[in-house]
């Protein structure tokens, strides 16, 4: 019996001795693949560092001194045994290129090395990071093409390569598999080629931004998919076609950004009721035509209204007087005008738009008087562009409660009568067109008040009398044109001290004697 117990117990310390070897290897062999895995982001970074141009030693605390997970733009994930989870270099004023050893941090969640100088291409062993949410390498020199390995990274949300150099066409296979996509935005680089049709089947995306590129073809129907989109700028590239008819039921969609094509088509009667959260509708300097869709005035989010340039026809809606919160309302180069008398009635119906800073209806065939502006338009303007239409009748003095005007262009039309004193009430006028018209008497004195005026066109007028003394208040004149009127008398010896109008200064063929000039001269 004895020996037995004996037995027993001899038994039991072998397994006991066994089971704490076991324990032993198996805490060991943890803590060897922690090691490893940590060795693993720690070699990769300072593979990266090598490649990296650190000019103000922003990458110092990249060293043995003190661990990885501590080095500047370095954040680690707990639940990952110390993984780097975040890498955040932006601003830093690094160049260089990005080392393919970027791919060996495959714990990454987040990437952003914006705004800095980086250079080269972006290698494809960022596939590698199949965890990676956000993306972002804007604001670098980077070259070459996107990398189509980014179609492995699943969980992408966010794609941010805008100001760089990338050149070559968009990977369709990135759409097939980003499923999770919201926010693609790659302007202002070379992309060339269509826009992937595939587009259409990331439901999830909120904004697309791909202006000033090269693309070129029509902007995909797939788009009228994407329910959740809010921001598209498609503006400075080479695309054709009409808008997708059902882009314009898209009703999450705040921002239409297209200038700069050659974009054809109308705009929908109703887009006023299919786009009611529209803050920005931009398409100017593209081949759009019809009318203005009296609609409009229920988008009563919008702030800016760009059709320039384009051959919109008829008359401007006179119910804007919803669009409250209207900044831009700009027109320019368009047919617009019926030419009747009452073609800028639409005008008074701006009387709420309280935050206009900028009105330009240049180059249409507007006709009729200029209304009054003592109620009518935002105290907020800051440019006002009429030139070039038919307009006539006088220059109205309620201009004067437009104080917050910057520039003021009344040039090309048949507008008669004299300059109102009252100009001189605009402290902030920078520039000045009321050229090619009839206008008529004494260039007012007030002008001296405009002490921030540069440029000043009145030129091929029926002026006359003299040029005003104190037009040497106007300090910071580079452009006077006076060319072609019936000014007469001496030239004011204050007019030779304004240095700047070396630029750009022309008054021939009015009667402006030599000898005036010489005497203007001598006496300075």
């Amino acid at each position: 019996m004895a020996l037995l117990q004996l037995i027993l117990i001899f038994n039991f310390l072998l397994f006991a001795g066994s089971s704490l070897r076991l324990v032993e290897s198996v805490v060991t062999s943890r803590r060897m693949m922690i090691v490893r895995r940590n060795e693993t982001d720690r070699l990769a970074l300072l593979d990266l560092k090598k490649q990296i141009d650190d000019p103000y030693g922003a990458l110092s605390s990249w060293n043995d001194s003190i661990h990885f997970c501590n080095w500047v733009g370095i954040t680690c994930g707990h639940r990952y045994q110390q993984r780097v989870i975040s890498l955040d270099l932006q601003g830093k004023g690094l160049g260089g290129n990005i080392s393919p050893s970027i791919g060996n941090l495959t714990f990454l969640h987040f990437l952003n090395i914006g705004n800095n100088s980086f250079h080269g291409k972006i290698p494809q062993e960022i596939g590698n990071l199949i965890r990676l949410q956000s993306i972002v390498f804007h604001n670098n020199t980077l070259e070459g093409e996107v990398p189509t390995s980014l179609a492995n990274c699943t969980r992408l949300r966010e794609i941010h390569f805008s100001r760089n150099n990338l050149v070559g066409k968009i990977p369709a296979e990135l759409f097939r598999s980003l499923s999770k996509l919201e926010i693609i935005s790659i302007n202002h680089n070379g992309l060339t080629g269509k826009i992937p049709t595939s587009f259409g089947n990331i439901s999830s995306i909120r904004v697309i931004s791909l202006d000033w590129n090269g693309l070129q073809g029509s902007i995909p129907e797939s788009f009228g998919q994407l329910t959740n989109l809010y921001f598209l700028a498609l503006g400075l590239n080479k695309l054709s076609g009409m808008i997708p008819v059902s882009l314009y039921n898209l009703s999450c969609l705040e921002t239409i950004s297209l200038p700069a094509n050659q974009l054809h088509g109308s705009l929908p009667q109703d887009i006023g009721l299919t786009l009611p959260n529209l803050i920005k509708l931009v398409i100017g300097n593209n081949l759009f035509s019809g009318s203005i869709p009296s609609s409009i005035s229920n988008i009563s989010t919008l702030e800016k209204i760009d059709l320039s340039r384009n051959i919109f026809v008829g008359p401007v809606p006179n119910n804007l007087e919803n669009l409250q919160n209207l900044q831009l309302f700009n027109i320019e180069e368009n047919q617009c005008g019926t030419g009747e008398a009452d073609d800028l009635y639409f005008v008074n119906s701006l009387v709420n738009c309280t935050h206009l800073e900028i009105l330009s209806l240049t180059e249409n065939g507007f006709k009729g008087s200029i209304p009054n502006f003592k109620a009518n338009l935002s105290t907020q303007l800051s440019m006002f562009f009429l030139g070039t239409n038919q307009i006539f009748g006088t220059i109205p003095t309620g201009i004067e409660n437009l104080v917050n005007l910057t520039e003021l262009a009344m040039e090309e039309n048949f507008l008669e009568g004299n300059i109102p004193s009252i100009i001189g009430k605009l402290p902030k006028l920078q520039r000045l067109f009321l050229s090619g018209n009839r206008l008529s008497g004494p260039i007012p004195s007030s002008i001296g008040n405009l002490t921030l005026l540069y440029e000043l066109h009145l030129e091929e007028n029926n002026l006359n009398g003299t040029i005003p003394s104190n037009i040497g208040n106007c300090q910071q004149l580079q452009y006077l044109n006076l060319f072609n009127n019936s000014l007469h008398g001496p030239i004011p010896k204050q007019f030779f001290l304004i240095f700047s109008l070396s630029i750009s200064l022309d008054l021939s063929s009015n009667s402006l004697g030599v000898i005036s000039l010489k005497e203007s001269f001598l006496n300075l």
